[in-house]
């Protein structure tokens, strides 16, 4: 990386990382929606309420993943950019081992416990077969998932953010192709998480490849445990963790009570408004991590002004992005609500749905943004407390109030109600972060 380049030319610098790692998570974005599509159409509703119940899972193990995965890839870039490359060669060893082993660690224990993950999920004997099928073999993808996703950030510090949108890019042709020739032999949602094994795998060992021939810093060798990497790594890492926490608690509490509402048919259209949300946070987040790099670059090298620059004018490219995200939603809302499954009432919740989630699209950017800005320059606690009061204590108070008085509506209205409410800490915590500068 140019240092005197990037402060000539920040956006162009912003796009070249971003829009790879845009690329690269909307593409992740795809293989859930394409799940999602080949459930909700060829094994049911039922399947993809399912599905949706156990999503706390996957959001467990990511902010286990991404806790080591991005803490230690920040730690990485600042030592890098201070010119410590055998430092920053250590760090990426003992970050992707950590990886793999708490990942690991964490899917086994999920295994032996799977009947009490079953009832604590709230999981009923009209989904419990469903569930049971595509869990089980989503435990042995789990920790393939992290690692794919732990690579990608190393291989986008490398510099080289296009080689990781094309491991992903694979990555996801093989899945869609291998969803539809399961779903032809007949094996049903099993055939759909077998999909997703595969490919990962596929998508892992392009990534091992990128680092054994081509890496010029993070290549594999022997390391030596440090324990205060490991403990910068998890504080730094931590509002990563506290926010994929926050999206499991909430899940299962969004489930719990759409559960009471409106039973599996609003589960079901929660997930297919859901996967709304989830495309546009990965167009944010591939914003973020393409800004990532750059800003801990920025840092390392001393220039907090740069920095700072970076966030800013990456805000602002995400806002626009949000506004044109939300005219594509509202035009297509008819196609959109019967592209999953043909249920009138279920299709109807989800009409009712985009409207409100809209407003989310406009707002989340700022909170995600200034949440990774802080994290990518070493400053753990204001991100952390941004994504605990966002993701938990404000999310869970709208969730649980909301549709007391709303009813199915109050639903809709948690999300932007929460992002409008955690704009104000963000800005604050900002604000006082400029201080410090």
């Amino acid at each position: 990386m140019n240092l005197e380049e990037m402060r000539q030319y920040k956006v162009r610098w912003i796009m070249r990382f971003s829009v790879p790692a845009i690329i690269a998570m909307l593409l992740s974005a795809v293989v859930t929606v394409t799940d999602g599509y080949f459930t909700g159409n060829y094994v049911g509703k039922d399947a993809l309420a399912a599905v949706n119940l156990g999503l706390p899972i996957v959001y467990l193990m990511l902010s286990c993943g991404l806790m080591v995965g991005v803490g230690g890839s920040v730690i990485a870039g600042i030592l890098n950019g201070g010119g410590q490359k055998e430092k920053c060669r250590q760090v990426f060893n003992q970050t992707a081992a950590t990886a793999f082993l708490v990942s690991a660690t964490v899917s086994l224990l999920l295994w032996i416990f799977f009947e009490a993950v079953k009832r604590f999920l709230g999981v009923n004997e009209g989904l419990v077969f469903y569930f049971t099928e595509y869990y089980r073999v989503m435990l042995f993808y789990y920790p393939v998932m992290v690692l794919n996703s732990v690579f990608s950030m190393f291989i986008r510090a490398e510099g080289k953010p296009q080689y990781g949108m094309a491991v992903t890019v694979i990555g996801v042709v093989v899945n869609v192709f291998l969803n539809a020739a399961f779903i032809r032999l007949g094996l049903g949602i099993c055939g759909i998480a077998l999909a997703s094994v595969v490919s990962g795998l596929v998508s892992l060992t392009l990534s091992f490849l990128f680092f054994v021939r081509y890496a010029r810093i993070c290549r594999f060798v022997a390391f030596s445990f440090d324990g205060r990497v490991l403990r910068d790594t998890i504080l730094n890492g931590s509002s990563e963790f506290v926010g994929e926490m926050a999206s499991c608690i909430s899940l299962f509490c969004y489930n719990r009570v759409i559960l009471r509402l409106t039973g599996a048919e609003g589960v079901s259209a929660f997930a297919i408004a859901g996967y709304t949300i989830f495309v546009f946070s990965m167009i944010v987040i591939g914003f973020g991590q393409g800004m990532s790099p750059l800003v801990s670059f920025a840092c390392g090298a001393g220039d907090d002004a740069l920095a700072d620059d970076f966030r800013k004018r990456t805000g602002r490219i995400v806002f626009c992005a949000g506004v044109c995200f939300s005219a594509v939603m509202l035009l297509g809302l008819e196609p959109y609500s019967s592209l999953f499954v043909k249920d009138e009432a279920v299709k109807n919740m989800v009409k009712e749905a985009i409207p409100f989630l809209v407003i989310a699209f406009l707002l989340m950017g700022f909170n995600i943004i200034a949440s990774v800005y802080l994290t990518s320059c070493g400053r753990a606690l204001p991100s952390a407390v941004i994504s605990i009061a966002r993701g938990i204590v404000i999310l869970l108070i709208c969730i649980f109030t909301l549709p007391m008085i709303f009813g199915m509506r109050g639903i809709w209205l948690a999300g932007p109600v929460t992002e409008m409410l955690s704009g104000i800490l963000t800005a604050a915590c900002l604000h006082r972060n400029a201080r410090m500068i």
